[in-house]
């Protein structure tokens, strides 16, 4: 499928190049520029961009809140001396850490290899000499690039006979914004290879990237999830255990270690996410706000635990939960896998009382492969750019020429409501299979990224009417 003949963005956008693909054009010949490697180059600028965004913090000195003035706020600066990783601590051995064991040992591993720089910088004088954050820095930042790497090219391996839909996520407006805020990346790259490794008929390999990505971060849990009740309507649960085994494993080898030999220490990322009140960019600090804080628990003295709020989330996430599972079983055909995942994910965001910034990355492979429409995706992720520059003027403050809090939670408000639209999106795509995209781009297609599940029958459904044809018409017969 030719992009510039199935989408309007990126018609328009070739007119700066010569206009769309011609009818009669040579393709497939490249020896040098192929769809991977143009995909990964266009990641690599969108980095190189991020990072000159990030310059201006990366020597710690934040005077005059250098952070907020240039947009430019990473927590892996602070944490660096907060933590101990500047006088060379062991995350959970020597010091807590509100992250999963996974993140902790990346944060560990970019201060070993800094610290070896600034050794070498002290014997060879021809090396650059930096503060130690700073060392620090650049080398997290070099290893979340190479995470970003992983994912464009993980997204490619799932998007079947559309690898041009990897250039999504290569030129994200999201990842130049957030690619170096957080270590989200790491486990975003883990869970797309995971996806990738299930596309390839692995469910062994998929289970132990999940399970790896859950040890970084929680969300890839959610991926378990999709995957079971997908494969309980095809009737392939074994493919699943496997794939369920292999995440138990993956997660037990990397949390039983540090939950015996620093067991307080391993708990802290649990404990702070059950005390931990509701995020500024929540539905629910929105609500509180609008109320006075007399919804749920009412004013929190500090580190007590919102025991209402927890109840109302929980409940909120089985509902969604149940949701998502009964939509599986009822639709007309199948989902797929991305489609199913993105709205489980999207969902978790928009219940769940944490929402960081850097969390809208879990999004973005998933929505370019459950919708890979530049129109949808660049709206959605230019109002998650938008949110970020009244968050950290708030933060900075109306004394300090900042902006009102009301500014930001305008900016939370259009960013909900632009995910709430890519959801309906994809929910009428998953209803209705003749207006998804992927199905519709080439005659045959199923699920790309469905494994063992692509063109697999149905053996359970809730489903009443006939089973649609699961190969929809294609553009060129639309037309």
């Amino acid at each position: 499928m030719v992009p510039s003949w199935s989408d309007r963005v990126v018609a328009q956008a070739s007119e700066a190049f010569g206009g769309p693909w011609g009818r009669h054009a040579v393709t497939g010949r490249a020896l040098f520029w192929t769809p991977l490697r143009i995909c990964l180059l266009f990641t690599v600028a969108v980095l190189a961009l991020a990072w000159a965004k990030q310059d201006p913090c990366a020597d710690g000195n934040w005077t005059g809140s250098k952070q907020y003035t240039h947009f430019c706020y990473s927590d892996t600066v602070p944490l660096f001396g907060l933590r101990g990783l500047a006088d060379g601590s062991v995350p959970y051995l020597d010091s807590p850490l509100e992250y999963p064991v996974l993140t902790g040992g990346f944060m560990w591993v970019a201060a070993w290899v800094a610290r070896g720089y600034d050794q070498l910088t002290q014997s060879v004088g021809v090396l650059p000499a930096v503060v130690p954050v700073q060392s620090y820095y650049v080398v997290t930042c070099l290893l979340l690039s190479v995470c970003a790497l992983l994912t464009t090219r993980a997204v490619l391996g799932l998007a079947g006979r559309r690898p041009w839909d990897a250039a999504m996520v290569g030129l994200s407006p999201l990842l130049f914004v957030h690619a170096f805020t957080n270590w989200d990346l790491f486990a975003v790259a883990l869970s797309t290879l995971g996806l990738w490794a299930w596309a390839r008929r692995r469910p062994a390999l998929a289970g132990v990237l999940i399970g790896l990505g859950v040890a970084a971060k929680l969300y890839p849990v959610l991926l378990l999830g999709v995957l079971l009740v997908l494969c309980l309507r095809a009737g392939m649960l074994r493919a699943w255990a496997t794939a369920a085994a292999g995440a138990a494993v993956a997660w037990l080898a990397v949390n039983v270690p540090i939950a015996v030999l620093a067991r307080e220490n391993w708990l802290e990322f649990f404990t702070l996410n059950s005390s931990r009140p509701a995020d500024p960019d929540t539905i629910w600090n929105l609500a509180l706000t609008a109320t006075d804080n007399r919804l749920f628990d009412g004013p929190l003295a500090p580190g007590q635990t919102p025991s209402e709020l927890n109840a109302v989330i929980a409940v909120g996430l089985v509902l969604l939960a149940a949701a998502v599972g009964w939509l599986a079983l009822a639709a007309p055909v199948r989902p797929r896998v991305a489609q199913l995942a993105f709205l489980l994910v999207a969902g978790f965001l928009l219940v769940n009382k944490v929402w960081s910034p850097q969390y809208s990355l879990w999004l973005l492979p998933l929505a370019v492969l459950a919708r890979p429409s530049w129109r949808a995706l660049l709206l959605w992720q230019a109002t998650e750019a938008l949110l970020w520059v009244p968050r950290l003027l708030w933060y900075l403050g109306t004394d300090n020429k900042g902006v009102d809090v009301g500014w930001f939670f305008l900016a939370v408000g259009i960013r909900d409501v632009a995910v709430l639209v890519l959801v309906a999106l994809v929910v009428r795509d998953v209803w209705d299979p003749a207006r998804d995209l992927v199905r519709r781009s080439w005659p045959g297609t199923d699920d790309p990224a469905g494994g063992v599940l692509d063109g697999a029958a149905d053996r359970f459904t809730l489903r009443r009417r006939p089973q649609v044809d699961p190969t929809p018409p294609s553009i060129d017969q639309l037309s």
